[in-house]
């Protein structure tokens, strides 16, 4: 591990030390405003949630970034630890809103028709621009329009004379502050493809990515099955969404161009409109365009998560400072450092010589724990240490502390019962490893339910909670075992030197010969009066108080004559 951080470090580029969370470095905060369509209602309280909860969902989605999401009025708050990359800003505001059509009408992207000022024919005069008109052949006359109400999606009824001449007069060039990704769903729309090489007429929306149940990043697959290298998106439809998607395609099939195309939308602009070759009835079609591994990867999560009720905008972008600042890191690390001496202090006490293993086994789990955290602050991980987080760290001393314990505990009954050090190293390992594995168990299923069902800081505490459990099952199998065991061959501790900690006498048991002890019978006699002391029921107790009491009243009287 410290190998990969050094070469990170050295030829990544990257911090040698973990990000820290918005609470202890500051970042930015991001004010999103909601587009609403003119005449439309305005934005609910209800929309508003469920928009805060889609953006944490996608922060979260690339790492606990421990950022904070609030509503003021109508506006969301996004406070992003650092400095956000602008993927991450439009990641943030795009609604993801993933919509198709059926194309009605396709054309030439421009609406202007002046010359370009270019003289291809040396004739001394400017050429005129091709006409950017749609292709006759491809577009209705409008004044021939039916009337008629439309009875699909696919229907031309659809294009009146203004929608013809609001097509007409479009131009791609100005897509960009166009309202196309809050136009009514029920209605056309007029819209060009992401690259702005065509424009569309579209019919209404037929099926939306509400209807999609999960959606996945892959490469693109020839028909001899091997890699194009092209990233596509798969989204997958739930029942109504694959039986609409069933409908639909077939009824495109029987159309001529450019009406048998179906566009894939998003946020109003067509990522993709292709030709339906046949009726695609399993609810798993395929979304190519000009994707990246990282845009692919970064748009099915949007549409895994669902979109945005309302388009957003941001509004205003500012730096902020820490929250809580330096001091309250300081203080978070005096409190871990005070803890960690009281550890190794009792580990003394309790264990004389013996603490050096804990000691030892805390500065390895507390090595790797820094490694760990660094690289997953590395990266799209992009992890941020906030001071939950440190808290999760410094409780995890007495959990890893407790691992020693359990099984410094075993080796010493195992030396009660009259065993050579070996042999109860080895014997109480066995007995110890079960309750280790037991009690750690229980620790990391209570960060994981923790960390399933929190939000905010306290998914941090959850997280770093987790990887401190399985750190600390790591070292006490490959680490403190190990060193256990090379330390029972050594004399100072075999020969059970009063400073070892593991002195058969001071516990109890009595040297019987090649280098094995036995329990001393008066160690024997006071275990299990405190054994049978223990199994007493609290009426055995009583009865035995009440035996006792009328001998001591004897003796009293006695004593006094």
């Amino acid at each position: 591990m410290g190998g990969v951080v050094g070469a990170g470090v050295l030829w990544g580029g990257w911090d040698p030390a973990p990000k820290l969370a918005l609470d202890l470095q500051g970042g930015t905060q991001i004010i999103l405003e909601p587009l609403i369509a003119e005449g439309a209602a305005d934005v609910t309280t209800e929309q508003l949630e469920q928009a805060v909860t889609i953006i944490r969902q996608r922060v979260d989605a690339t790492g606990v970034s421990e950022a904070e999401i609030s509503t003021l009025g109508t506006n969301i708050v996004v406070a992003i630890p650092g400095q956000p990359d602008q993927a991450t800003l439009d990641r943030l505001q795009a609604s993801a809103k993933l919509e198709f059509r059926a194309v009605l009408v396709a054309g030439a992207p421009s609406a202007t028709t002046a010359g370009d000022g270019t003289d291809a024919d040396g004739d001394g005069t400017p050429d005129p621009t091709p006409s950017a008109t749609p292709d006759p052949a491809a577009t209705p006359d409008a004044a021939a329009t039916p009337s008629a109400t439309p009875t699909d999606g696919s229907d031309l009824a659809w294009v009146t004379p203004e929608l013809q001449a609001e097509f007409d007069a479009f131009d791609c060039a100005s897509l960009a502050s166009a309202t196309t990704n809050v136009a009514p769903a029920d209605e056309p729309l007029i819209t060009c493809e992401t690259d702005l090489s065509i424009k569309y007429i579209l019919g209404p929306v037929e099926v939306d990515g509400s209807n999609i149940s999960d959606a996945r990043a892959g490469q693109v697959l020839g028909s001899n099955g091997a890699n194009t290298g092209r990233w596509a998106i798969y989204p997958t439809f739930d029942d109504a969404g694959t039986a609409a998607f069933a409908d639909i395609t077939t009824r495109l099939v029987g159309l001529a161009s450019p009406r048998d195309q179906f566009a894939a939308v998003l946020d109003g602009k067509v990522l993709i409109a292709p030709a339906t070759q046949a009726a695609i009835t399993n609810g798993k079609p395929e979304i190519t365009g000009s994707f990246t591994q990282e845009t692919a990867t970064s748009l099915a999560s949007q549409l895994k998560f669902g979109a945005l009720p309302v388009s957003f905008e941001a509004q205003s972008q500012e730096s902020i400072s820490a929250t809580l600042g330096e001091s309250q890191l300081a203080s978070g690390l005096i409190a871990g450092g005070i803890g960690l001496i009281l550890v190794v202090i009792y580990s003394f006490f309790q264990y004389r010589a013996l603490a050096s293993v804990t000691i030892a086994s805390l500065v390895v789990a507390a090595l790797i724990t820094y490694l760990t955290v660094t690289i997953l602050s590395w990266g799209r991980l992009d992890y941020r240490l906030s001071l939950a987080g440190v808290a999760g760290l410094i409780v995890a001393i007495g959990f890893t502390v407790d691992s020693f314990i359990v099984y410094f505990e075993r080796i010493r009954d195992e030396l009660r019962d009259g065993k050579r050090l070996t042999s109860a190293v080895e014997a109480g390992w066995r007995r110890a490893l079960r309750t280790i594995y037991a009690a750690k168990g229980v620790t990391l299923l209570s960060a994981v339910v923790l960390y399933i069902v929190a939000v905010g800081n306290v998914k941090g505490f959850a997280f770093t909670l987790g990887i401190t459990v399985i750190i600390d099952v790591l070292v006490v199998v490959l680490f403190t075992h190990p060193m256990l065991q090379l330390l029972a061959t050594r004399p100072f501790f075999s020969s059970g030197h009063p400073l070892s900690g593991l002195d058969p006498q001071a516990l109890g048991a009595v040297y019987r010969g090649r280098a094995e002890f036995r329990p001393s019978t008066e160690a024997r006699k006071a275990g299990a009066s405190r054994e049978a002391g223990k199994r007493q029921t609290i009426a055995e107790r009583k009865a035995a108080e009440s035996a006792s009491t009328p001998s001591k009243k004897s003796t009293e009287s006695k004593g006094k004559k």
